[in-house]
């Protein structure tokens, strides 16, 4: 390439960039609004109002982010009425998260695939955890693996994602990772949300819990709920260092649930690049990284279409978890 050609390359480069850049400074949402695909108090709720709140703090919109809980299907209902509804909004931002590739993955949303709405960013991973009531007999990870594998009608496990989605998935990881051979023995109830979940865990009507540990926080610190295992590598940092690893209980389960958000199909090209880029600004405030910090949240900062290869990625590796473990064929 000659120097010229090079020089050229360069300042289509930038050209490209500033055009991007002065078209996400042009747009601003005038009613703008995030939709949390299950009932208050789980993991997609958090997300749109802690996003939206910060948002408007740090000047990023100029009015009060709208949430909406629309529950069903494990998030089909929600994604269902964007794509059908919605699908020209430019106000318009949905929570996502693990359990929103996985039921693409698992084609749980009838006629509904990825393509179909422009996934904009990620704003952190949660890890997934197994709680108990905090009354519970069962004192840790492998109490609680070896009664369900023993007598598995005795132990039901609730969970805020649809029969087959992430919550059910992270429970079937570990009882496969503890020995249990045939995981569609576990008895795994699902709620619309793990704030719902959790009321069920405290009424008695099951034994267990799995979400992930931001929408477990509150009823840690409430002294409702006890955490037997979180899902990670290695403990979490702050308040959450308190809790073990499944790992370290001879469990070597993990499982991470990305959250983030997308946006219908047919935004324009001006207001995608502008919610990407809120949503960049707010990721790398100081405000967030309290708020991952406080909530347990590891890093993870994809936005446009690195954040679009990253979803095909992990639709498709949720696939093949999903035909290996039984869930489909």
């Amino acid at each position: 390439m000659t120097i010229k050609a090079t020089r050229l390359t360069i300042a289509a480069v930038l050209l490209g960039a500033s055009t991007i850049a002065a078209s996400a400074q042009g747009f601003t949402p005038e009613s703008p609004e995030c939709i949390a695909p299950a009932n208050p108090g789980g993991g997609w709720d958090f997300t749109c109002r802690q996003v939206g709140k910060l948002m408007q703090d740090e000047g990023l919109i100029e009015k009060t982010m709208q949430v909406v809980n629309l529950a069903g299907g494990g998030g089909g209902v929600a994604y269902a009425e964007v794509v059908n509804k919605r699908a020209d909004s430019n106000d318009l931002i949905v929570a996502a998260s693990s359990a929103t590739t996985t039921r693409l993955a698992q084609g749980a949303y009838p006629g509904n695939t990825m393509d179909q709405v422009r996934w904009l960013a990620s704003v952190g991973a949660d890890y997934g955890i197994i709680a108990v009531s905090a009354d519970s007999e069962l004192a840790d990870l492998p109490a609680l693996l070896e009664q369900m594998k023993t007598d598995p009608t005795s132990i039901s496990i609730a969970g805020g994602s649809a029969v087959g989605g992430w919550d059910h998935l992270k429970v079937l990881i570990a009882a496969n990772a503890y020995g249990i051979d045939d995981v569609r023995s576990v008895k795994y109830i699902a709620f619309d949300g793990g704030g719902e979940a959790v009321t069920q865990l405290l009424a008695g009507s099951v034994q267990a819990f799995t979400g992930d540990a931001s929408e477990a926080k509150g009823f840690v610190e409430s002294g409702d709920i006890r955490v037997l295992a979180v899902l990670a590598p290695e403990r979490l940092e702050g308040d959450f260092a308190v809790f073990p690893t499944a790992k370290e209980q001879g469990v070597d389960a993990i499982g991470a649930n990305w959250r983030g958000f997308y946006a219908p199909g047919g935004m324009s090209d001006e207001a995608y690049d502008a919610w990407v880029s809120k949503i960049a600004d707010l990721y790398a405030s100081d405000a967030w990284k309290d708020v991952m910090a406080n909530n347990g949240l590891a890093p993870l900062d994809l936005q446009g279409a690195e954040f679009e290869a990253f979803v095909a990625d992990d639709v498709a590796r949720i696939n093949a978890i999903s035909k290996e473990i039984g869930i489909i064929q």
